[in-house]
């Protein structure tokens, strides 16, 4: 989807913001990703800060789950700000017995038939948290993608599969009504909408993060002080009591920082994700 900040498809406040911005940003086109056309067409747009790049975690395993990308993650994009994070939570069937990651372990490694977890696609988040838990525990689980995570979630409140990793806004309902149960959720800190769960880190799993995240990035080449121009923005506009109110709401953690604060967290993920990905086997489509 690509528009100016007038186009009515975006948030009537956020193009509010957008007009207080003197300068790059209100007279170009945000680009969501909604595709590898989308970050393409970004990476080979003038570098002149009016075209920007809305990326969410899949930019981290993208390399390593396609063949032949037009773009390079990194020496094709200047990032700008990291805007979220949003943690996945660990969530199981009643019928598993497990109320804890060691005692879910337990049940895995015992139960390798009924270890079935559903996910919304091959290569999601979703998919990558489960393969990383497998990959720290040395136990191997039967994957079911789905088409969405809201489609996986029929079969795992009936049972058929057994557990999923999911956007805590997903689940919390279920959780909350005790049709499934909270596990431990998956980033290093607990979240704050759900603070009583503990993280997989704490349970027994040291150094266990991943989530579904988000950021802005420009074309390779937008000069230092457009970048910065930018990111103390949008900084301004993640730190707005309201944005962050409606967004911790849905489970969303805000970030903000620096372009070169980002830079590292984009290329701290795709070395991870990058040796999961090795280590589970995944070849690329």
């Amino acid at each position: 989807m690509c528009g100016s900040c007038h186009d009515r498809r975006h948030d009537p406040r956020t193009a509010r913001r957008a007009r207080g911005i003197d300068g790059p940003w209100c007279g170009g086109a945000v680009v969501s990703l909604a595709g590898g056309e989308d970050r393409d067409f970004v990476a080979k747009s003038p570098p002149d800060g009016y075209t920007l790049l809305i990326i969410a975690s899949s930019h981290a395993t993208n390399k390593f789950l396609y063949k032949d990308l037009p773009y390079d993650p990194v020496k094709d994009f200047e990032p700008v700000v990291y805007t979220h994070v949003v943690p996945l939570l660990l969530a199981v069937h009643p019928s598993v017995p497990a109320k804890n990651v060691q005692e879910l372990t337990a049940w895995v490694k015992a139960n390798p038939d009924k270890a079935v977890y559903a996910s919304s696609g091959s290569g999601s988040s979703l998919h990558m948290a489960a393969e990383l838990y497998m990959s720290m525990t040395g136990t191997k689980m039967q994957h079911v993608p789905y088409k969405g995570s809201s489609a996986a979630h029929p079969d795992l409140l009936a049972g058929r599969t057994a557990m999923i990793f999911d956007t805590i806004t997903a689940v919390r309902g279920h959780v909350k009504a005790g049709t499934l149960r909270g596990i431990a959720v998956t980033t290093l800190k607990r979240s704050s909408s759900m603070p009583e769960l503990p993280t997989i880190a704490e349970s027994g799993l040291p150094g266990y993060d991943a989530s579904t995240w988000g950021g802005i990035l420009a074309p390779a080449g937008t000069p230092k002080e457009v970048v910065a121009k930018l990111n103390g923005a949008m900084n301004a506009v993640l730190k707005q009591d309201d944005v962050r109110t409606r967004l911790g709401g849905a489970g969303i953690e805000i970030q903000g920082g620096t372009p070169g604060e980002f830079a590292e967290v984009i290329k701290a993920e795709i070395d991870k994700w990058g040796r999961v990905v090795k280590q589970a086997g995944i070849q690329p489509e």
